[in-house]
């Protein structure tokens, strides 16, 4: 079917696709009247100030406070973007995301004698405080957190100077995310059957996976082409965001910014470490599977436009949105009654926004609100990938939604070491799933070749991602510039080393630095890669031993960050201090290799 040349606008798209935002506010005058509220009840915080060590019902108030205002503010924030996301284009969108901001700002800024205060305490007296308040032990593993980082505290007047940087800190963030979502306008290329249709974001993907090699270059080239036209512009916004980051690093007394970056989970750079060794020691798998697929593609040269064309014949898959939901339902029924009541529960109550239209932020998320259930951000194409998309984007929101079950608001959030491990164990299932039922030679193929490029795109792609983070940061730190040539320079060695000799590295590349939004969010990206060797064993795991490893498994869904992520997995029987787990999973990367050199 040729592609429709123009991007439905939102009102052309049937409101069962989109999800439904007035679970969180019924009407803007809703919204209006809580944003005002909580304008209002902020200055209350002052209330506290200076009394927070004086006695343990002083200290139990203020965090019952704080949790009241961070929930309804979160609220707010969670809902401005989310119409934001919807539509990028809107001023009126825009305006509502900006006051949520700076309202979140405010807070910030007017609670930020806390953790001074707190740290002040000692925690010889916290555990007096416990005692005499068995209330207070709810905030235990928070308070002891606080106190883990005492020395990275400044003093109240310096904090709150710091909070009020967070006027401008996302700057480079906010710059990025406009031109990539609302201002880059991408040329007009042909598409399989030949028509002229306009390139997107959302559509690049799927001429990548493509069987017209002409398309896939036309695709790859038009859209770096564009960026191109806005390197400079991109590199020194990208270098703008390091250098906030180094400078926050060294205002907090790190050593590094990956230093502090790991420290709010309490992750010991040793694990960033191990990730990195490990991916060295076994990119000879990755240059094996490169050649590979060389090889099966029977090209002279292998380029980057041919690394996710499909590898074998009439194995393009078209599932639709429903039939998707329908088999990732089946794919997780091992996870039992009460994951798939939920599962179900969100498939089609309203929490899933499913197709493109003009201005929507691209990719996809898993966001939400304690108050509120999750929401889930799609761009749905009727291929595979799409199908894989909505089955990790709802392992994140399942897991919001069993910690906010089960959890107090001030441990609802989701440390991102372990919010990837239940998106891609949701993965790692569906794709099991799908090579159990599936007896067609070239369908089966054709997964073998996609679970290889899971782990080629989130562990291997994610771990150069996180080399490329390391150095750039380390350069900054080390007094040198970032420049678009420097950066392109940076990405095109790891490109080599990764990929081998066997893929030309394009110049054009070079570039995809310029359009990862995880960039912009320091050393988010290895996270990526860590989580998909805890899930591989975790599915494993679960399709193994089942009810008693889906027990462990929901339970640890359940505990937010109520413990540190560390311990949360080596409950869940993964330690991800070790090797163990990255050699397992390269075996299991080892394997598909083999079948697919004995199945192509």
């Amino acid at each position: 079917m040729a592609e429709k040349s123009k991007i439905p606008d939102r009102n052309e798209i049937d409101d069962k696709y989109k999800w439904n935002l007035k679970d969180l506010y019924q009407s803007a005058g809703e919204w209006e009247k809580s944003y005002d509220n909580i304008s209002s009840l902020s200055d209350e915080f002052k209330k506290f100030e200076g009394t927070l060590g004086k006695s343990a019902q002083n200290l139990f108030d203020f965090l019952r406070f704080s949790d009241k205002i961070s929930m309804e503010t979160e609220k707010l924030y969670v809902y401005a973007n989310m119409k934001l996301h919807e539509d990028s284009r809107l001023s009126e969108s825009q305006e509502l995301s900006n006051r949520a901001e700076m309202l979140m700002v405010k807070l910030m800024n007017d609670s930020s004698f806390a953790t001074p205060e707190i740290t002040s305490i000692g925690s010889a007296k916290l555990e007096e405080f416990e005692a005499s308040l068995p209330e207070l032990m709810e905030y235990r593993h928070y308070l002891e957190s606080i106190m883990r980082r005492k020395k990275h505290v400044l003093s109240p007047d310096e904090e709150a100077i710091l909070a009020k940087t967070g006027t401008f800190s996302n700057t480079a963030e906010d710059i990025f995310a406009m031109i990539n979502d609302a201002d880059i306008i991408f040329p007009d290329i042909r598409d399989n059957e030949g028509n002229t249709v306009t390139l997107t974001k959302g559509r690049y993907a799927r001429f990548m996976e493509s069987e017209n090699r002409d398309v896939r270059r036309a695709a790859f080239d038009a859209l770096y082409d564009t960026y191109r036209k806005q390197k400079n512009t991109l590199a020194t916004t990208y270098y703008s965001s390091v250098k906030k980051d180094a400078f926050y690093a060294d205002v907090r007394k790190y050593s590094s910014s990956i230093e502090a970056a790991l420290d709010d989970d309490n992750i010991p750079q040793g694990v960033y470490e191990n990730l990195i060794t490990a991916v060295h020691k076994y990119l000879p798998l990755m240059h094996r599977y490169v050649k590979i697929r060389k090889k099966i593609l029977g090209v002279d040269e292998l380029h980057p436009y041919d690394l996710y064309a499909p590898l074998a014949k009439d194995s393009d898959m078209k599932i639709t949105y429903e039939k998707a939901k329908q088999t990732v339902t089946e794919a997780l029924s091992p996870m039992g009654e009460e994951y798939i009541k939920a599962l179900k529960a969100g498939l089609d109550g309203g929490w899933i926004d499913v197709y493109e239209n003009s201005g929507k932020r691209g990719g996809a998320y898993s966001w939400g609100t304690y108050s509120c259930h999750p929401y889930v951000l799609l761009n749905h194409n009727d291929n595979l990938n799409s199908m894989f998309t909505l089955a990790h984007e709802m392992g994140h929101a399942l897991h919001s939604f069993f910690t906010w079950q089960r959890q107090p608001y001030i441990y609802s959030g989701h440390k991102i070491f372990v919010a990837e491990v239940a998106s891609t164990c949701n993965e790692a299932l569906l794709m099991e799933h799908m090579l159990g039922i599936t007896t067609d030679k070239n369908s089966r193929k054709y997964l073998i070749n996609y679970f290889l490029e899971q782990f080629k795109g989130t562990f291997f792609r994610q771990a150069m991602f996180a080399e490329f983070e390391k150095q750039t940061h380390d350069m900054v730190e080390n007094g040198q510039p970032l420049t678009c040539d420097i950066l392109c320079g940076i990405y095109h060695k790891l490109n080599e080393q990764y990929f081998g000799d066997e893929l030309v590295i394009d110049n054009n590349l070079d570039l995809e630095w310029a359009r990862i939004p995880h960039f912009y969010n320091a050393f988010y990206v290895y996270q990526y890669a860590t989580g998909y060797t805890a899930a591989i064993a975790l599915s494993r795991k679960i399709l193994s031993e089942g009810k008693p490893a889906v027990d462990k498994y929901i339970d640890f869904l359940s505990k937010g960050n109520s413990e540190y992520s560390i311990e949360l997995l080596k409950g869940a029987g993964v330690d991800m201090t070790s090797p163990e787990p990255f050699d397992k999973a390269m075996s299991v990367f080892s394997s598909l290799l083999d079948m697919m050199e004995n199945e192509f």
